[in-house]
Parts: structure tokens; sequence; C-alpha cells
């Protein structure tokens, strides 16, 4: 078995994300548990209701994806019914699993995107915001917004590096409710954004032609994977995702992760994640925006990017960061990265505040400041 499941009772429904709930639960043993259900995937809950539930992240003590997951509600009158899944869409994400649902994605025939997508191959030099984490998503929108009011919206890609489910995110769910995002494509097996798509290129493709005036951002989701190898963690992806935007003709823009209170060392002012993903995997050049630092710092992040060599392989750009804090406060939106907040990591933020600064500009054709 690679699942552990058990019972329990569903005591609180604590709060409602869209179509995630947050439950308290009394487990089978008696104790009090947390747990999350996706009402698309095992329909609503309710106080009493008994559910099974999959224990296997809390077991592992696991960050993001530590949560119970309700993996089936048992309820005596459901006995011998069915249940059908709508009509529309002939693609299944997480394929061959129990879970396997059906989506209609943006290329298939039955879409009414279809014959728009058959004939794309460009994004026309369509700037495209790579985000590495998706806790820098908010101060990258919210740089966007306050750099630029009369924005036309964002398009926002989730690809299924890390968490399948956008409902799990509660950053999307309250950006959206601010109008920080505006269309949200699930690529790959993630599922339940506004629209799904079958991978990245044809989810940037399909954001160019939808919403040209749209800038897009794409990242992963919640909870992403990291082994302390060169290689084994989710944030290979950014290279990959540089590759795809080059070869559709866009302009790749990647916000770096720089952290100075990150005290693991192979994370420590700049990761080696985003050393890697960008001069081992990206095989096109990038931009990359940096925020304006005290100068100390900024000669620890030059020291960083000499030695990794990323200044002779890519375009950095310094960029203030300030908008999107200055935005994040105005609104009230609290942000997290490891369990530290702005006040604990604030060059983590500002730089991806950067990043959603620098492709407003882009998008603007305004003056740049290159390093």
């Amino acid at each position: 078995m690679r699942l552990s499941m058990r019972t329990g009772k569903v005591e609180k429904v604590l709060a409602v994300y869209g179509e995630s709930s947050e439950l308290e639960v009394t487990m089978s043993g008696g104790e009090k548990a947390k747990a999350l259900n996706y009402s698309s995937l095992t329909g609503d809950v309710e106080p009493g209701d008994r559910v099974l539930l999959n224990t296997t992240a809390v077991e592992l003590s696991l960050g993001t994806g530590g949560y119970h997951f309700v993996y089936y509600v048992f309820d005596e009158s459901t006995t011998g019914r069915e249940w059908k899944a709508h009509d529309e869409g002939h693609i299944m994400k997480l394929r061959y699993t129990p879970y396997q649902i059906k989506s209609i994605s943006c290329e298939e025939d039955e879409s009414p995107y279809h014959e728009m997508l058959k004939k794309a191959d460009s994004l026309e030099g369509t700037p495209i915001l790579i985000v590495p984490l998706h806790s820098m998503l908010a101060p990258a929108a919210a740089a966007v917004f306050e750099r630029a009011p009369d924005t036309a919206g964002i398009n926002y890609i989730m690809t299924d590096s890390a968490a399948l489910p956008l409902p799990f995110s509660r950053t999307v769910y309250e950006l959206k409710g601010r109008g920080f995002l505006n269309n949200t494509v699930t690529c790959g097996h993630a599922f339940g954004g506004d629209f799904e798509a079958v991978n990245i290129y044809t989810a940037l493709l399909f954001c160019h032609l939808l919403n040209p005036d749209y800038i897009t951002f794409i990242s992963p989701g919640p909870g992403i994977v990291g082994t302390g190898t060169k290689f084994g963690h989710t944030a290979v992806e950014q290279g990959e995702i540089v590759n795809a935007v080059s070869a559709l003709e866009g302009v790749p823009v990647c916000v770096p992760r720089i952290s100075f209170a990150e005290q693991r060392s192979r994370h420590h002012v700049l990761s080696h994640h985003t050393v890697t993903a960008l001069k081992q995997v990206a095989g096109s050049s990038a931009y990359i925006p940096l925020p304006r630092l005290d100068k100390n710092k900024k000669r620890m992040l030059q020291k960083k990017l000499t030695e990794s060599g990323l200044d002779n392989i890519h375009q950095l750009v310094y960029e203030d960061g300030e908008a999107g804090i200055s935005r994040l406060k105005k609104e009230q939106i609290k942000v997290k990265t490891m369990g530290r907040t702005l006040s604990e990591d604030r060059e983590f933020f500002l730089t991806a505040s950067a990043g959603g600064s620098f492709v407003v500009q882009l998008f603007k054709d305004d003056d740049i400041d290159y390093m």
C-alpha cells in the first residue's frame, strides 16, 4: 500500500474557498484533525458526515501537503445511486487512477477554441512571466496592478509540477476575488481552472489568443518538491518553460529565487534551484529581473550571479520591487514562504514584485535598467 487511509466524522466546516472546504474532523481514534474536501471530486460535505480520509501526507509531516484529504463520503442514502460526469469533454486528467476526471480541454474538437488553436504557433514576441514558486504569485500580481492600474488583466497558467487541484490554492482564490487574476488555465494533469489545456505550449498560445492585452503568468501550484540534489526538484521546470516560451517566439521573463533569510546554504542569497534551471536546463536566453537592494546585499547577490555564470547567459535587469509590496500592504494581503512572512523575508517577495513591475515595462516598452 502506498496510501494511508482512516475514517473520520465531520464536526465543522471551518471555511469554504470556492470548490475547496476546510473541515474539522474527529478521527477514528478520537483525535481532532483538519481535512480538505474538493466538492468537484467528492461532493459537498456537512457536519455529521462520515468520511474516508487519505492521511498519507500528515503521517510524513509534510508542509504544504500536510492535510488529510477526503477520499469518499459515506452516506446510506447514496446506496445504489449513480453519478454522471458532465457531458462535455473527452480529455482525462489524473489518467488511470481511481480519481481520473473528464475535462473539456481548449484544444479538443468540442471546444469553441479548437479552430483558433489549430492554426496557432506563435506568441508573437509577447513577454511571459515565469514564476518559480506559488508564494511569489501575489506580490508579482500586486506589482502589475500598482504599476499599471489600467492593466487589462492577468491570465494565470498553473502547471502540474506541484499541487494538481487549482482549488487547493487560497492565493488564487483571494487574487481572483480582488480582481488581480482574471482567467486561470490548468495544464497537464493540473485541473480546476477556468480553462483546461493539454500542456504548457497550448496553454500559452491559448492565453495569448484569448486575451492579447492581458499579461500571462505561469507557475506551479503550492507544494513544490525538493530533494537536496542538483536536479531533483520542481524548479527545473522554470528552465523548461523558458524553452517553451522561446520555441513559441515569446519573451521569457524569469523571477529568480532570492532570499537573505533562508539559512540553508543552497538557497541562501541565490537559490541553486534558479541556477540549475536557468544555467543547465534553459536552452535560450531570458530576462532575469532583480530587485534594488542595499549596497551590501547587492554585492552579495552580484557575487553569486557571477559565480553561477548566469550574468553571461541571461539579460539581468534591475527593477524597483516596492510597488508590489506597497499594494500588498494596501490590500492587506498576507504572504508567506516556508513559514516566513513579508517582514521576515522581504527580499524574496521584493524579487517577485520586481518581476511583475518589469513585465509591465516590457508590455509598455518603457526604458529598462540593464545591469
